[in-house]
């Protein structure tokens, strides 16, 4: 339906209005002061998407991580932690689960290694972040567009395919927000936009990124501590092969395993499934993804039966580093390790040599 703009959108027009209105009378508030915007002593990126569900939201971020810690730059990340089930302010340690997180922050923490917190008020989340870790030199807002409780230096748009749907708000389409606003009290306007299934998909000018899967790892493995070697895809080829994905857009990841020569039986499950009750029966070896994965620890299987999970990476253009340095460099300084905007190419994938083309 939010694809074109059919009889039912053309129903849902007044509740689009609606929204507007609610999400215009939010703004004004902070605007107007009668709602706090907290500003960290730290630079603040946030990273999110225009249009509901999977854009490529959380590859985008690691990207991000990865990059800045090559570059020598100490980050942390804030989350609402959607999902979870614990309350209040969760600053990521050691033992730390999905419930306590929610899924893709949990994912977030254990790629990236990063101190992470969650809370509904990224603003509060912020400071307990930095209380904790005060070597923190920026922030990165995991989906906070649409969030002005924190104040940011640099906003990253990530489309998928999709564009912008048929270009409506909710309900009656899929955008979240239909313009860029000017910048609150205590922001920057600047932004970037990434693309991330390689080729532009709105009018908007930005970079293209190419996602792809990294390769596979045991689950115990996954969960064991640092990243391992990845076992590239050709030696999955030719198994009976069952692959479950808890995304907004499932078929995306079938479509991925499909082009890299793995016979699948595809089990879509719902967006942010919590394998309360596993949804399979058989002994055929399961295909994960990292946010699955999170949620479902190695001794809930079956006995003998193997689990990989497939880690997605994204590799932006490397005018996009360039970009994104010349954004830095003025809040952060010289980088450390030395990266100027004109000698940004070569970085490693996120997963390190081992990371496979399938």
């Amino acid at each position: 339906m939010w694809a074109r703009r059919g009889p039912l959108a053309w129903a849902l027009r007044p509740l689009s209005a609606l929204y507007r209105a609610l999400a215009a009378r939010q703004r004004q508030a902070y605007a107007a002061g009668r709602r706090p915007i907290e500003r960290p002593a730290v630079p603040v990126v946030v990273v999110g998407n225009w249009i509901v569900g999977g854009a490529g939201k959380t590859p985008t971020l690691l990207a991000l991580l990865q990059r800045l810690q090559a570059w020598g730059w100490r980050a942390g990340v804030v989350s609402r932690g959607y999902g979870r089930r614990s309350q209040g302010v969760r600053v990521a340690g050691p033992g730390s689960t999905a419930d306590e997180l929610g899924d893709e922050p949990l994912l977030i923490h254990r790629r990236s290694g990063v101190p992470l917190a969650v809370g509904q008020d990224r603003g509060e989340a912020a400071r307990a972040l930095l209380a904790a870790h005060p070597d923190i030199q920026i922030l990165l807002s995991d989906d906070g567009l649409q969030h002005h409780r924190l104040a940011r230096d640099l906003s990253i748009l990530v489309f998928d395919g999709r564009g912008l749907g048929n270009g409506w708000l909710l309900p009656a389409g899929p955008l979240r927000q239909d313009h860029t606003p000017p910048p609150l009290p205590g922001s920057r306007a600047a932004q970037l936009v990434l693309y991330s299934e390689g080729q532009a998909s709105t009018a908007l000018p930005g970079f293209v990124a190419q996602r792809r899967l990294a390769g596979a790892l045991p689950l115990a493995d996954w969960w064991g501590g640092p990243p391992q070697p990845l076992v590239p895809l050709t030696e999955l080829r030719g198994r009976r092969l069952l692959a479950a994905a808890g995304l907004a857009r499932p078929q995306a990841f079938f479509e991925m395993l499909r082009a890299a020569g793995l016979d699948i039986e595809p089990l879509p499950l719902p967006d942010h499934f919590g394998f309360e009750q596993l949804p399979w029966q058989g002994d055929a070896e399961l295909l994960l993804t990292e946010k699955d994965a999170a949620k479902l620890p190695p001794e809930r299987l079956a006995r003998g039966q193997r689990a990989w999970v497939l880690p997605l990476d994204l590799q932006p253009e490397p005018a996009f580093d360039a970009a994104l340095l010349q954004h830095l460099q003025p809040l952060l300084g010289p980088a450390p390790n030395g990266p100027t905007p004109d000698r940004t190419a070569g970085l490693p994938p996120v997963q390190g040599p081992a990371a496979t083309q399938p």
